[in-house]
């Protein structure tokens, strides 16, 4: 049975329907940066995908070719993430598309070694045809965050935002926006196939507890 990191970490992938804290540990994933509308048919967010997707399956795939990596077990490729910002705002403008900054990324096994991870860019490369040169090995420790499974479309997660931020002020927490902590989503429903009243978004935020003086 292959390793699946949705069912093996339920509290970071699956959480409730209502906001929850959870101190996330850190994780290796293969990044893309950008900005722009992740709408844009041919624009620079599906590029990132396609490239974040090529060398996570060129990993998943290299038990059937000569690249041997030490601890390798199979696995089922995990989903796609991103961190969304915008400059001058906390959180995140739903309705100015246009000026997002983005990471695409999908999770890396614990065994993959950055050495791993850069024959992985260079075959995905070359097997694709497909420049990945802009991929990095991205290390993200995320600590204490709120998070909440938000389910609907995209453009509907401000009112799911707003419970987490409700929940937050109750329980003597508030956000912790930073270049380096930022709204972050995980992609549980393919957009292709499902309507979009039923697509599931885990929203994360960082948190940090209320100051008190």
């Amino acid at each position: 049975m292959a390793f699946d990191f949705k069912k093996e970490y339920k509290e970071f992938y699956m959480p409730k329907s209502k906001p929850e804290m959870v101190t996330v540990p850190p994780a290796n994933f293969v990044a893309v940066r950008g900005s722009g509308d992740p709408n844009d048919e041919g624009g620079a967010y599906k590029a990132a995908i396609a490239v974040v997707y090529a060398i996570s399956y060129t990993i998943k795939m290299s038990k059937s070719g000569d690249h041997r990596m030490e601890g390798y077990f199979d696995y089922v490729v995990p989903p796609l993430e991103g961190f969304w910002w915008q400059d001058g705002i906390e959180g995140v403008d739903y309705l100015n598309k246009a000026e997002f900054h983005w990471i695409a990324l999908i999770r890396l096994p614990d065994f993959v070694t950055k050495a791993d991870f850069d024959w992985a860019v260079a075959e995905a490369s070359k097997k694709k045809k497909l420049d990945c040169s802009r991929a990095e090995f991205l290390t993200v420790d995320e600590g204490l965050c709120v998070q909440c499974m938000h389910i609907g479309s995209f453009d509907d997660e401000p009112a799911t935002v707003e419970i987490m931020n409700r929940y937050l002020m109750e329980n003597g927490f508030e956000n912790d926006f930073s270049p380096t902590r930022l709204h972050h989503e995980i992609y549980l429903s393919d957009a292709r196939k499902a309507p979009k009243e039923k697509w599931k978004t885990v929203i994360r935020h960082p948190a940090r507890k209320t100051s008190t003086r």
